[in-house]
């Protein structure tokens, strides 16, 4: 079986988020699957079929199946626009979270994917303790959004992940605030999966560009992930979806012996 990695949200190897990418001409066991994720030990890994003119695609972490990856959806695209359809410009998926479309366009790879406006909710003593004592408005959609007002406060945070695992809500906790180079900044944190910190989450500004849109008044934004990997993301606000866009650069090409 054919595996690439694929560094999602980045120009440049080493930066972004990396994912593992397996295009299959058919389904393998779901603990199959589970076991290759669990070995690559990436935050993600999404495995493709062609099912006529669409693909299906699938995204393991190393703890479970999710319903919903970004960076592993674009650099699947990006792995299909390469080695398979070359040709083709719009890749459309079949998925847990329903249909997602990427979209070429020039070195960018653009993702259509549903818009997840977070509820406000308590801030919460674990929430606040999960941040080391400092205050945020909280929200819940998938995962708990704790919104900060002081950019440097997400740039030199240093996670607990014991006090992160805490938080009873979500899958997975996210804290982000406004930004002067960008429009925002973020970081997104899943030890509930197995995955610490993830470096370039796609599914979170799911979260987020609904949210910073409204707030900023703003429906084109950038905004950046500040992990040690670091990446670039360019969002637009839809309405009832949302563009996420972003470069990718092929890291490996394997062959899994299975």
């Amino acid at each position: 079986m054919k595996q690439y990695i694929v560094d999602a949200f980045t120009k440049e190897v080493f930066h972004g988020n990396p994912a593992a990418v397996c295009v299959m001409e058919r389904w393998i066991p779901d603990d199959v699957m589970q076991k290759i994720a669990i070995e690559n030990s990436l935050s993600e890994t999404a495995f493709v079929v062609k099912e006529g003119e669409r693909y299906h695609i699938r995204w393991f972490t190393p703890g479970k199946e999710v319903d919903l990856c970004g960076h592993a959806t674009l650099g699947s695209a990006y792995v299909l626009s390469r080695f398979y359809g070359p040709e083709e410009s719009t890749f459309v998926f079949d998925s847990l979270s329903g249909k997602l479309i990427v979209s070429r366009d020039g070195d960018l790879l653009k993702m259509d994917f549903p818009s997840r406006m977070p509820e406000e909710i308590e801030f919460s003593q674990e929430m606040k303790a999960a941040i080391n004592g400092l205050e945020a408005r909280a929200y819940l959609s998938r995962d708990v959004m704790l919104v900060l007002e002081r950019e440097d406060d997400v740039m030199n945070f240093c996670p607990d992940y014991s006090k992160i695992m805490g938080v009873s809500e979500g899958m997975g906790l996210f804290i982000t605030a406004p930004s002067g180079q960008y429009d925002f900044v973020s970081r997104t944190f899943f030890p509930k999966i197995k995955v610490n910190e993830d470096p370039v989450c796609g599914s979170a500004h799911c979260n987020f560009i609904p949210y910073w849109s409204k707030r900023l008044g703003k429906k084109k934004m950038t905004a950046y992930q500040a992990s040690p990997r670091g990446g670039v993301v360019y969002c637009k606000d839809m309405g009832e979806r949302v563009e996420i866009s972003g470069n990718a650069v092929l890291y490996s090409e394997s062959d899994i012996m299975i």
